[in-house]
């Protein structure tokens, strides 16, 4: 049984050498589950009850993508759209996640600099995370406080490694 099953969505993973390093080092701890959403499902047929079985056999869900205009690949929103469904994750009989930990690991290509109101985005990158966090709240979830990776394109090594190293912290919490 995975405490932790981490739902990975990049539409062109085979570009991104951060977030595979990071499932590399994820792969080797013990009741991890990585679950890659553009492999499993390059049709974008979700088998929602396969889905939803994952889920109830984890402590804590992880959405690893980066940063698509602003929120997460469209993939990761349709799956969010159709596994946790009414009565199922939320609304009057919809308990399954209550208690479960959620928590965001991202990336994105600007630097931090670049989400602040005078940065490139024009706003700072907690601006964007209500979608995520109100997700949370609605299934009953516990909100972590979320693992960005800014300028994932470029992070000198040391810093990376010490990005890896909370994120498998944060896995084994």
């Amino acid at each position: 049984m995975p405490k932790a099953l981490i739902l990975y969505a990049h539409p062109a993973a085979e570009l991104s050498r951060s977030n595979r390093l990071m499932l590399d080092a994820a792969a080797r701890l013990p009741d991890v589950l990585i679950h890659d959403l553009y492999e499993h499902y390059p049709d974008f047929h979700i088998d929602v009850a396969h889905e939803q079985r994952l889920l109830t056999d984890a402590d804590q869900l992880v959405l690893q993508h980066p940063i698509h205009w602003y929120g997460m690949p469209a993939l990761q929103q349709l799956w969010l759209e159709q596994v946790l469904a009414r009565g199922w994750a939320f609304g009057h009989d919809g308990h399954a996640l209550h208690g479960k930990r959620l928590w965001l690991v991202a990336s994105t290509g600007g630097e931090a600099a670049a989400y602040s109101s005078t940065g490139r985005h024009g706003h700072p990158f907690a601006d964007f995370l209500p979608p995520y966090q109100q997700t949370a709240r609605l299934c009953g979830m516990q909100w972590l406080d979320p693992l960005i990776l800014h300028g994932a394109h470029h992070v000198p090594p040391v810093e990376f490694q010490q990005h890896v190293e909370r994120y498998l912290e944060g896995l084994q919490a």
